[in-house]
């Protein structure tokens, strides 16, 4: 019978050096995914994804079942994610105060499964709407983008989410509200554009 996460995680606790290594093949994915989506580059996702399987594996002695194992790892992923995001930020001003950053679209890096559409056409037209929404995405402040991405990409319920931004239930509905309002706004073009394709007569 498979072990739950909190039973692995009390073995790690007590010992048993391989339970780490099942909780790290099991949520290496997600959680790195997560991670590349909140910093925007592989690399340090990577690096990150290690430092919080670290934090987990050195937390060992003092870890208690009192909440999910994944609301524990996100939330030690959460606040890496932000200090680097923000440590980011720090370095890009120091080094320019003027020069305007421009990113190319080929510069930017791959953050969606590629879409093996049968045309080229579809293929740009698939590229274009997943870059606009993580563009939108990108832009949103840390923590409601944390959030989204909670909610949306990893599919944690509000009282996960609550626990790992540190909030209340009530205060994560209006950051996600907000957050969504924001991209719905940003991403008006987008449904409309495609409202529109949808009506045009010479669509099959």
């Amino acid at each position: 019978m498979a072990r739950s996460d909190v039973q692995l995680m009390l073995d790690v606790k007590a010992g048993d050096e391989q339970s780490i290594e099942l909780l790290l093949r099991k949520y290496r994915t997600p959680l790195v995914n997560f991670l590349c989506r909140m910093v925007r580059d592989s690399a340090v996702a990577e690096d990150l994804a290690q430092e919080v399987f670290l934090r987990v594996y050195l937390a060992r002695k003092e870890y208690a079942p009192s909440a999910k194992f994944t609301t524990w790892m996100f939330r030690i992923a959460t606040n890496l994610a932000l200090n680097s995001v923000r440590d980011n930020r720090n370095r890009q001003m120091e080094i320019s105060m003027d020069r305007a950053v421009d990113i190319g679209d080929d510069e930017r890096p791959a953050m969606e499964v590629q879409d093996l559409t049968p045309t080229v056409e579809q293929y740009l037209i698939a590229r274009s709407r997943s870059e606009m929404i993580l563009r939108a995405i990108d832009a949103l402040p840390e923590k409601q983008r944390a959030a989204v991405l909670l909610h949306k990409y990893q599919e944690l319920d509000y009282d996960e989410i609550a626990r790992i931004l540190d909030c209340s239930e009530s205060a994560l509905k209006s950051l996600l509200f907000r957050a969504y309002e924001t991209l719905r706004t940003a991403l008006a073009p987008l449904l409309n554009a495609e409202k529109v394709s949808s009506n045009a007569p010479w669509r099959m």
